[in-house]
């Protein structure tokens, strides 16, 4: 099995290690990865994520087509809605993920990416989504996100015509964070890590769902939501914490309660 995953500090590294294959996922290979999430988002240990890919060709190709396309399926199969769920498949992880995209990022590999909060790519990588070049659509949430990602002539250039952009043109559009040489990309990702792993976990956690969440509610039912989750927070041990820090002029160390 080749999804390697190391935890330290409260920071969750997860690399895909199939390099031979461009860090391309057959069934066995999505089923570690969905394993690897569910104990990111069960895991108390776990405040942050860093996913990469191993090598420097590849982050990741997404499925491997050769043991996806042409394959027999039940039909009920496409009501077993919560079977085999990831990241970017629906799996409700809101602790969050940083993308550190150390080569070609394409297919599902974006569509992964997509699902991730913040991104670092090494300058001079290519991302896209090239499904409709192969018959097929960009799945697992690719014709959905990106819509909400990107300015929509944009989007719609990358999702009909298959073609990729640079981690340049990404950068320009928003779509990653930074644009770093490749030395720097994972000292970068961490740093980042480190940096949110400083702040309350539950807050953090709660600031991510109400954004996500803001997609799909009205204004006024986001501005109500928010009232009740800064209610319950307020009588939480970190918000304690966090204010006896400020009053001494200290660095808080939370607890994630």
């Amino acid at each position: 099995m080749s999804i390697d995953f190391d935890l330290a500090d409260g920071i969750a590294l997860i690399i895909i290690n199939r390099p031979e294959c461009a860090n391309a996922l057959d069934a066995e290979h999505y089923e570690a990865l969905g394993d690897v999430w569910r104990r990111v988002r069960d895991d108390d240990a776990i405040n942050v994520a860093v996913l990469t890919g191993a090598g420097e060709r590849s982050f990741s190709a997404g499925a491997d087509l050769k043991s996806w396309i042409g394959r027999e399926r039940a039909l009920s199969e496409h009501w077993q809605t919560q079977q085999n769920q990831l990241l970017n498949r629906g799996l409700e992880v809101w602790k969050p993920v940083i993308c550190a995209i150390n080569g070609t990022c394409v297919g599902g590999g974006m569509t992964l990416m997509l699902a991730t909060d913040l991104r670092v790519a090494v300058k001079g990588v290519k991302i896209g989504l090239s499904e409709v070049r192969r018959g097929i659509i960009a799945a697992n949430g690719g014709t959905q996100r990106i819509m909400k990602q990107m300015p929509y002539a944009i989007a719609m250039e990358m999702l009909l015509l298959g073609d990729d952009i640079d981690a340049d043109t990404a950068l320009r559009w928003g779509l990653v964070n930074r644009v770093v040489e490749r030395r720097d990309l994972l000292p970068t990702a961490m740093d980042l890590a480190e940096r949110l792993g400083r702040n309350a976990p539950l807050a953090v956690r709660a600031a991510k769902e109400l954004a996500v969440r803001s997609f799909d509610l009205p204004l006024s039912e986001g501005l109500r939501l928010e009232q009740f989750v800064n209610a319950m927070l307020q009588g939480s041990e970190d918000v304690k914490i966090g204010r006896e820090a400020f009053a001494n002029k200290t660095q808080p160390k939370y607890g994630g309660s």
